[in-house]
């Protein structure tokens, strides 16, 4: 897969010259949704024997259009994932557009002869909610009177799970409050977030419990505080293991939130590593405790539940 990032204006040199199937969105999550409308595309594109493209942002035109802080977004997925994930779905050329005030600024019709004509897309799919524009004008029903059949226009319908729209702000609110399974199972993955392990307070070796504290990205949109059951990549291998997303009351107030992991059957170094840990469930909220015995015993809880529930969902997968 060719990853093309543009700022607007671009340079007609950075677009390849044939004709492609150009699949819009922006595609936080890459969730089932998504796939639906890439799968589409991709369907289209075999049949016409054209490259699958898709075109999609550097950040979430909210922080243009509402004047959000960039700083305070926080995404399903960033760059990198967003990559992964495209190429895993048989994308050929990847647009990442600036999202900038000058490219907010094009009216429909100019995005359409500027981001669809002259990117060459003979056919164009985007899901049914998607504009470009002014929520009034910028619709998919008025995008044939910009397109003037210069493309062939396909509109993906809206996906639901239990009667409700598969979207990024549900995935989020599903997560903001612990719901992982729901949240996977509009996903259509495990929701994995990246980070480095560094060095905390080292406090869980005391306890018998030595942790990865992992420093992930500002922009990375956590679960709720509590416990989880989770997976996490070392390399190239995949550990189970118990995570705490918190602020380790038990030891004092007003500390910094911190992503610390628990690796069963592990006992490596590994300050420095860049490593996935994947959420698949919510064990239990953040307590403060009155003493370290109690905490231990909760962390022996801790461990037991996480390895009964993978234990369960191995025995469920066979």
């Amino acid at each position: 897969m060719q990853v093309i990032k543009i700022h607007h204006p671009y340079s007609k040199e950075q677009i390849p010259s044939e004709n492609v199937v150009m699949v819009l969105g922006f595609f936080d999550g890459v969730h089932l949704g998504h796939q639906k409308v890439i799968q589409e595309g991709k369907k289209q594109a075999e049949a016409k024997g054209l490259k699958l493209a898709v075109m999609t942002f550097n950040q979430h035109p909210s922080i243009v259009f509402q004047k959000i802080q960039a700083e305070t977004m926080k995404y399903l997925t960033n760059t990198k994932q967003k990559e992964q994930k495209m190429a895993s779905l048989g994308v050929d050329y990847l647009y990442e557009v600036s999202f900038t005030s000058a490219f907010a600024r094009l009216a429909p019709q100019e995005f359409v002869l500027q981001y669809l004509v002259k990117l060459h897309a003979a056919v164009v799919v985007a899901g049914f909610d998607y504009t470009y524009g002014p929520r009034d004008i910028a619709t998919m029903d008025n995008l044939p009177l910009y397109a003037q059949g210069r493309f062939e226009i396909i509109c993906v319908g809206k996906q639901e799970w239990q009667a409700e729209k598969i979207s990024s702000s549900r995935i989020r609110a599903l997560l903001d409050i612990g719901n992982l399974s729901a949240a996977n199972r509009l996903l259509g993955y495990t929701y994995t977030i990246d980070g480095t392990v560094v060095h905390g307070d080292a406090r869980g070796r005391t306890l018998g419990f030595p942790t990865a504290n992992i420093q992930v990205d500002g922009h990375v949109r956590l679960p709720k505080v509590g416990v989880y059951a989770v997976k996490i990549r070392v390399g190239d291998t995949w550990y189970e293991g118990m995570a705490s997303i918190g602020y380790n009351v038990t030891f004092g107030i007003g500390r910094a939130m911190t992503v610390e992991v628990y690796i069963l059957n592990f006992h490596q170094d590994i300050y420095g590593e860049s490593v996935e840990v994947a959420w698949y469930q919510y064990l239990r909220e953040e307590i403060k405790f009155d003493g370290v015995e109690s905490l231990i015993a909760q962390l022996k809880q801790d461990e037991s539940d996480t390895r009964r529930y993978f234990l369960n969902e191995s025995s469920e997968q066979v």
